[in-house]
Order: structure tokens, then sequence, then C-alpha cells
């Protein structure tokens, strides 16, 4: 892990499968707003944002060819 970068370990999603909260590899639990700053800010490994077909900013795990590891297959907590 990059130093001072912090991975996401499990998210927690609302009734319509959306994610609403993540927690990080410290223990911290961040809002899907704060997700987004964090990567932004280059502080979270292997997420980032973009902008999708809806005009609203998005995270999404980076591309590796890994499904294990994208943000909707991580386990709730």
């Amino acid at each position: 892990m990059e130093q001072n970068k912090q991975q996401v370990v499990a998210v927690r999603k609302n009734g319509d499968g959306d994610i609403v909260e993540l927690k990080l590899s410290s223990g911290q639990m961040v809002d899907y707003l704060e997700a987004q700053q964090l990567a932004k800010n280059g502080q979270l490994e292997n997420v980032n944002v973009f902008r999708g077909r809806d005009g609203d900013e998005h995270l999404r795990s980076n591309a590796d060819g890994d499904p294990s590891n994208n943000l909707d297959n991580l386990p709730g907590f």
C-alpha cells in the first residue's frame, strides 16, 4: 500500500443497492461524498472519480481486470 493512502475494505448500500458509506483500511467510515473528496485528493488507493452520463460524479475502482475488488463486490458492513 502506498504511504498515506487508504484502501476501501467494505461498503454499505441503501435499499436501492447504491453505495452510501465506505469503510477504509484504517477503520474509518466515510460517506460517499467524503470518499469522493478523498479520491480526488489522491488519498484512496485504487479508486477514482469520474463524471457519468447523468452528469454526476461517481466513485469507481481503478480498472485492473479483477472484478473481486470492484466497489460493488466488496463485503458489506
